[in-house]
């Protein structure tokens, strides 16, 4: 065998395992570093408010760290189902959610009939956040604490009142999860926004409230509402003197507006773990930490395994709630 003849097999070789692994975008494609575009974190609600916070808390720090920008995406509507059937059809693998307790763990509750399957179409990355929902009186109501409010209530049933920020609303959520562990009938009056209903609370034409911790505190250290439990499982550093509810004798309970960042199912494994290891860090990590604290927001930043485990508690906690209330979406 001649020189040309080692060099013309070598070459033939070469040849044949290029053409192979451009035949096979799947080896390629695993090989190429991922991401290699911008990620887009998807927020399936209007600009402002908590969710914004939290989703621009964490896009901004797993940027620094992944490889490329995180930008955030304001996709509004349908209480969270429109955003929710985009990304679960989402195929570039450079798309995610921010995912929320009403879209993962009560639409599918309310609505008849749901555009995506939040336990099949989605991935599980991290717990984000919480947001512990307080409870408040009018101050001229006489009652003190929790145990006092259920003993007032079970003493006039049909009596007191709540308001919330509209029908199947956190704050309906909220009071109705209330009224089940406690056995109490509170008459609910919906809202169309929760400013315009802490302004007849704290004119003294509702009774009571469940609100998320940010719009209430400024009210609350000022003498105009008072703060009777929160909703959270531990005391919150901004209101130690709150007993929790479940402190008050409802063990296990608690109500927390939550934000988690999901993926689409079909997201390949080896994305779905550096992601995962991606926002657990920027989720624990003292800027994220901060910037949330200023919102009342607790930070978590829990593993997949944790998270799924938790959606599927909560869903198994507001399924009843719902069906004793009969909570149906606005307008049906």
């Amino acid at each position: 065998m001649n020189i040309h003849d080692t060099l013309t097999r070598r070459q033939l070789l070469a040849s044949t395992a290029a053409s192979a692994l451009a035949l096979s975008p799947t080896l390629s494609h695993a090989q190429a570093p991922w991401p290699n575009k911008p990620l887009r974190l998807v927020v399936p609600f209007a600009p402002g408010g908590s969710s914004e916070i939290v989703a621009r808390a964490l896009a901004g720090e797993m940027a620094k760290t992944i490889g490329q920008n995180v930008f955030v995406d304001n996709k509004p509507g349908g209480a969270g189902n429109i955003a929710m059937q985009e990304v679960a059809n989402s195929t570039d693998d450079h798309t995610l959610i921010l995912g929320h307790i009403g879209t993962l763990a009560v639409n599918q509750y309310i609505f008849p009939k749901l555009p995506y399957d939040p336990n099949k179409d989605f991935t599980p990355i991290t717990l984000i956040s919480k947001v512990p929902s307080l409870y408040v009186v009018r101050p001229d109501l006489p009652v003190k604490n929790l145990k006092e409010f259920v003993a007032y209530a079970k003493a006039s049933p049909g009596k007191l009142n709540y308001g919330s920020a509209g029908n199947g609303s956190a704050g309906h959520l909220a009071f109705e999860y209330l009224k089940m562990v406690s056995d109490t009938f509170i008459l609910h009056v919906p809202y169309r926004g929760t400013g315009p209903m802490l302004t007849d609370l704290m004119a003294g034409r509702l009774d009571a409230a469940a609100v998320g911790a940010p719009a209430l505190l400024q009210f609350i250290k000022a003498g105009k509402l008072r703060c009777i439990a929160t909703g959270s499982s531990t005391r919150l550093p901004l209101l130690p003197d709150v007993p929790t509810v479940a402190e008050q004798g409802f063990k296990g309970f608690e109500m927390t507006q939550w934000y988690g960042l999901m993926a689409p199912s079909k997201m390949p494994k080896a994305h779905l773990e550096k992601l995962e290891k991606e926002a657990i860090a920027a989720a624990r990590g003292k800027i994220v930490h901060d910037k949330l604290s200023q919102d009342t927001a607790l930070a978590v930043g829990n593993t997949r395994a944790e998270f799924e485990a938790f959606i599927k508690v909560e869903q198994a906690r507001w399924k009843p709630v719902i069906a004793r209330a009969q909570i149906k979406p606005e307008g049906v």
